[in-house]
């Protein structure tokens, strides 16, 4: 079932001099459950592409479907509580509250909606432990290292079970052993709670990982592969 539906979706920024057309035409369909990873060279348009999809910017023509929502005919109030509702963000940066705990910043997402305390504690004390930060609840972010920094943010994203989450260079900031735990952990949480992952990458060892490959050049859709079966199972 098809979560995600873009259709013919541009986006034009007004430069000083000339328009930049950052998107051109793209018609796209996520699936739930995918594990898809959209890919192409610096200025292509491919974070451009994820910031639509996930409402942080507008298209300037186009519609852009979510869970049957078009949410390019939503306020800008409404599109920010439909965003809280539904959609997960993961970012190169992290976007920790460094005043927050561990466990803090992993149910802020649920408090911030209201999300009873008691549902709340459960479920992110489950994604700390899947995570492997069980033992870390009370700690700090400037206690982590970046790739745990990352894992609380993968939780965070998680644990109010939004429709898809996206993933905007998840592992622009990690070492290899770090980057390579986190998609292992991403891999495995798409497979256990049919969670849907969608990255915007230059990142080979996530490209590899992805069962769905969408290459984006020149803000439209170069090409757009579905992996073997197998990978799904084996990465």
């Amino acid at each position: 079932m098809s979560i995600i539906e873009l259709k013919d979706v541009t986006k034009t920024f007004n430069a000083a001099t000339v328009p930049i057309h950052a998107v051109g035409g793209v018609d796209l369909t996520i699936d739930e459950g995918e594990f898809a990873a959209i890919v192409g060279p610096s200025g292509s348009g491919k974070t451009t592409l994820l910031n639509l999809i996930g409402g942080l910017d507008e298209p300037t023509s186009g519609s852009i479907i979510i869970d049957g929502t078009d949410i390019t005919r939503l306020k800008p109030g409404e599109r920010t509580r439909f965003r809280l509702r539904n959609i997960g963000f993961v970012f190169q940066s992290y976007n920790l509250i460094p005043v927050l705990t561990v466990y803090e910043n992993a149910g802020f997402i649920m408090e911030l909606r209201g999300d009873p305390a008691a549902e709340r504690d459960r479920r992110v004390r489950r994604l700390l432990d899947e995570v492997g930060l069980g033992d870390r609840l009370e700690s700090r972010p400037s206690r982590l290292s970046g790739g745990q920094q990352q894992r609380v943010a993968v939780a965070r994203a998680l644990a109010p079970r939004p429709r898809f989450i996206l993933a905007d260079e998840p592992t622009a900031n990690l070492d290899s052993h770090s980057a390579e735990n986190l998609l292992e952990i991403m891999a495995r949480l798409n497979r256990e709670e049919n969670a849907t992952f969608l990255f915007s990458t230059h990142d080979p060892r996530v490209v590899k990982k992805a069962r769905r490959v969408i290459t984006i050049e020149d803000g439209a859709v170069a090409s757009d592969k579905r992996m073997p079966e197998e990978r799904a199972v084996h990465g």
